[in-house]
């Protein structure tokens, strides 16, 4: 069975339903959760499927202390679900296409530092877009440029505020980040 970590900073939505997708399948299983905030949702719902957590300094994901710690479960995948910090180029250099992301636009909009979250659906509205969507891609290192493997995009109308655009992205983010990683691995196996 194949292995993923997810690094999340924040509440831990799509880190559950990653959780909780792959516990249902024979392909692979969430075998730890690694967060950078001691104070983080994701902790306690990791917690509730008896999901190791690790837990990390800014510092100690800059040295090799996080890295080594991956390699000791050595993943087929490493997912990041909300992860705020730029990942660094030590993990991404041991660990080539097998680092993804999830973007709540369609890049390369509205990519780069700062940009996730509430201050991505605000700039959206603000610019008066027709639609939005989700990005899944590589990690590469430099914010939000990896190679994409999946897009997905929203309607949106006038009356559309970064609250709604934000429940909308959610909606597309539950149902396709699992999907999308169940095939990046698949496509992992027929490689080999």
């Amino acid at each position: 069975m194949k292995k993923i970590i997810v690094f999340a900073s924040g509440s831990g939505t799509n880190a559950e339903n990653i959780i909780k997708y792959f516990a249902k399948t024979k392909i692979a299983s969430v075998v730890s959760v690694f967060t950078n905030n001691a104070s983080a949702k994701v902790i306690e719902r990791a917690k509730n499927h008896q999901i190791p957590v690790e837990i990390f300094s800014k510092n100690e994901l800059l040295e090799r202390n996080v890295l080594q710690k991956i390699q000791e479960i050595d993943p087929d995948l490493i997912v990041l679900a909300g992860f705020l910090l730029k990942f660094p180029e030590n993990i991404i250099e041991k660990y080539p296409n097998k680092i993804i992301n999830i973007h709540p636009a369609l890049l390369p909009n509205y990519g780069g530092k700062g940009m996730y979250g509430m201050h991505i659906h605000r700039a959206i509205v603000n610019n008066k877009e027709k639609e939005t969507g989700i990005s899944i891609h590589y990690v590469n290192e430099n914010y939000d440029e990896g190679g994409i493997i999946f897009q997905k995009n929203v309607a949106l109308t006038e009356e559309d505020t970064p609250e709604t655009v934000a429940e909308k992205i959610h909606e597309l983010e539950q149902k396709y980040f699992p999907e999308i990683i169940q095939a990046v691995l698949e496509d992992s196996n027929s490689k080999k």
